[in-house]
């Protein structure tokens, strides 16, 4: 399935950008965008650094996640995982570079890569039973936070402090190695709650660092600021929205595999659409948001419907899943059409679903094909895309509910995400003290036959 694409830069500012390599994020215009108007907006240069950020970031953390389990597993997808970490790396130091310079992007390229390596080590410790070794690993990544935290208050001019960064560090090191820990020990609920929170944390990151480098830089981003409460809005769609690709994407390939994990992969999926469904009615009411969580729900059953159709050999079904998830497509875009009283249209938003629907199943099905060098690229588009997704129903809800986004709600704190980073929820869900637990999708364990295994 061909797909035209442009390939966008993502902007720091009017003068700095973002390569572009591995960094899709619009398609010819299919990009759920919508212009901003006003005063309250979800877009100015501060709040598009702030996304950026963002989503290099916080796929770091799904990237490195995926990658440890990928090297407990022995998967013969490892490299073209590490890869696409790899690439992520090389990315956010290209970021850093076009704010502080190439000597510093290097620098930083070669303190962030070293503790993707001490992970690696951890791992490789592990799958040895090596608890020597692993105590190395642990040591080198507690001297990898000194130094990271070291550089980025001296880049930032001490706006980011260091012990704080330490601490935002810190809470980074442990959560992906609780993740890891736990699926390693075969406690997969467990390993996606932390998954999920590694994810999550790394927003906190984006904001404060954003605030940083704009409180430093304030004329090359035209004196605007990224931590308002439309931005706040935008990051928390943003978050869900990315989520949803990355667990879609494992949640695939863990049915494919006939994985002992995909149950708790299904389930965090399950969780995710729980948590957007809130989102929806804490802005459209109850009954929007029941609508809402039925119609997403039902793309994800079809994708369910296509892994199970391609494990079977079966091409009238694999035919039909494909063609509930066309009628899905129209169904979603009219309601969010209706929901946002025609901001967004029907015609952009099917060409948008369009999008991340066939990128899912490009990447699964080149995963299931073993062409691992598509798969990797291609989960990186669809997890950069969902940022446009979020982007677009972001403004068209501030513009919508005006008074709701006005204002700057907190000035970020000075670290990397600091002791506990739920901020970035707190404007999207401001109807619900907290997040309830979802309810469990029926597992559906896929085993697949002769030359179909991963």
């Amino acid at each position: 399935m061909k797909m035209k694409k442009s390939f966008v830069a993502i902007p720091l500012s009017l003068s700095l950008l973002l390569p572009t390599a591995g960094m899709v994020s619009a398609h010819e215009g299919h990009s759920m965008n919508t212009m901003q108007k006003g005063p309250v907006t979800v877009t100015n240069p501060a709040i598009d650094l702030r996304a950026s950020l963002d989503q290099l970031l916080s796929e770091h953390a799904y990237l490195a996640v995926i990658t440890m389990q990928k090297g407990a597993d022995g998967g013969k997808d490892f490299q073209q995982a590490a890869d696409a970490l790899n690439n992520n790396t090389n990315d956010l130091s290209k970021a850093i570079a076009s704010v502080y310079g190439n000597e510093a992007g290097q620098q930083f390229k070669s303190i962030w890569g070293s503790h993707i390596g001490y992970f690696v080590d951890y791992v490789k410790a592990t799958g040895k039973k090596d608890e020597k070794a692993k105590q190395k690993a642990r040591n080198n990544l507690a001297n990898y936070r000194v130094k990271q935290a070291k550089f980025l208050a001296s880049a930032t001019k001490n706006r980011l402090k260091a012990s704080d960064l330490e601490a935002g560090l810190k809470m980074h090191i442990t959560e992906l190695m609780n993740a890891f820990d736990h699926y390693v020990q075969k406690d997969y609920t467990t390993a996606y709650k932390k998954t999920r929170e590694s994810i999550n944390h790394m927003y906190g990151v984006g904001k404060n660092l954003a605030w940083a480098i704009t409180d430093q830089f304030p004329a090359k981003f035209k004196h605007t600021k990224p931590n308002t409460a439309a931005a706040d809005l935008r990051e928390g769609l943003n978050y869900l929205l990315s989520e949803h690709a990355a667990l879609a994407v494992t949640t695939m390939q863990k049915g494919a595999m006939g994985a002992k994990d995909f149950t708790a992969a299904a389930n965090a999926l399950s969780q995710n659409t729980n948590d957007l469904s809130k989102t929806i009615a804490s802005v459209y009411g109850e009954k929007a948001g029941q609508q809402f969580k039925e119609i997403w729900s039902s793309h994800i059953g079809y994708f369910v419907d296509y892994v199970k159709a391609t494990g079977n050999k079966d091409e009238k079904a694999k035919a039909k899943a494909m063609k509930n998830l066309d009628a899905y497509r129209v169904k979603q875009a009219k309601f969010l059409e209706t929901a946002t009283k025609g901001r967004l249209k029907a015609s952009d938003l099917e060409a948008g679903l369009k999008v991340h629907v066939d990128e899912l199943l490009k990447a699964f099905n080149s995963y299931v094909d073993k062409d691992y060098n598509t798969t990797y690229p291609t989960v990186r588009e669809a997890y950069a895309h969902m940022f446009e997704v979020g982007k677009g129903l972001s403004g068209a809800i501030a513009q919508q509910f005006p008074n709701k986004f006005k204002g700057m709600p907190s000035m970020p704190k000075t670290g990397m995400g600091g002791a506990s980073e739920t901020d970035n929820m707190d404007v999207v869900l401001w109807s619900f003290a907290g997040l309830a637990a979802a309810a469990a999708m029926g597992a559906i364990v896929l085993r697949r036959k002769g030359d179909h295994k991963a």
